[in-house]
């Protein structure tokens, strides 16, 4: 069969727009929290997962989704990014993790149609997909790759969870600490100024302490004392890390 130059121009256009909308779903970044699940699936499928998604652009602080909504789908971060926390009966707020450009979340609820278990706020101007649920349950049935995808996600996702579990019955509040700060410089990381690893996130000192459960009165107190002992650089709502190495030795309840 031979093949006419207006058909290899169709064929070669739906082929750069299977690679543009891969890039636009994958994202492939040197963000750790950039999801791969997507990229072992083929273009098509890829394809048929991005013609089925809807966009949506938040505000800053605009909620996306509360606790015990109703589960419409999947989300991907495009541009932004997205708080995930949750807020006790007495006002508390527990920070759970954020969501950056080439995150995917909310499987769980989708997957076992629950309510959302979490709250959902943009921070930034945030631009988001939704995979609708309806429509995604029934690709899954036409496309079982997707299940060995999602597997992996999963797991993940559990792991993350059973870590957050352990360090907070088992690790002092100086350990938590110095691990979150590790863990944020691993993916907001940037040289700083003369020297040290700048976290390159707005991260007020009320944040933090929700992410590890502590009081914002306590993590200030830790972190006054890190930064007289030059582990570390406090500006506001910034923190640079001058010595990474006696932060690690703090995860295991080293004296610095």
């Amino acid at each position: 069969m031979t093949v006419s130059d207006p058909m290899r121009s169709t064929l070669a256009a739906t082929v750069d727009g299977y690679r543009r909308i891969a890039d636009t779903l994958a994202m492939p970044l040197s963000n750790a929290n950039a999801d791969p699940w997507l990229r072992d699936l083929p273009p098509e499928v890829t394809a048929l997962l991005a013609s089925m998604s809807l966009r949506k652009r938040l505000r800053h602080g605009e909620l996306l989704y509360a606790r015990g909504a109703e589960a419409d789908g999947l989300y991907g971060v495009v541009s932004g990014r997205i708080r995930i926390s949750l807020t006790h009966a007495d006002g508390r707020e527990v920070l759970l993790t954020w969501f950056e450009p080439g995150s995917w979340f909310g499987e769980v609820s989708m997957f076992d149609a629950s309510p959302r278990p979490q709250d959902a706020h943009a921070v930034g101007d945030t631009e988001v997909m939704l995979l609708p649920r309806a429509k995604f349950m029934a690709l899954l049935d036409q496309h079982h790759e997707l299940y060995r995808a999602f597997a992996k996600l999963l797991c993940r996702r559990l792991r993350m969870s059973l870590d957050f579990v352990e360090d907070m019955m088992t690790l002092p509040l100086s350990a938590r600490l110095a691990k979150r700060l590790l863990e944020l410089a691993g993916v907001y990381g940037s040289a700083g100024q003369g020297a040290g690893v700048a976290i390159d996130l707005h991260l007020p000192q009320e944040d933090l302490a929700r992410m590890i459960g502590a009081s914002r009165q306590s993590v200030s107190k830790e972190l006054n004392v890190w930064e007289a002992r030059g582990l570390i650089r406090v500006e506001y709502s910034r923190i640079t890390l001058l010595d990474s190495e006696r932060v690690r030795a703090l995860t295991a309840g080293s004296k610095t």
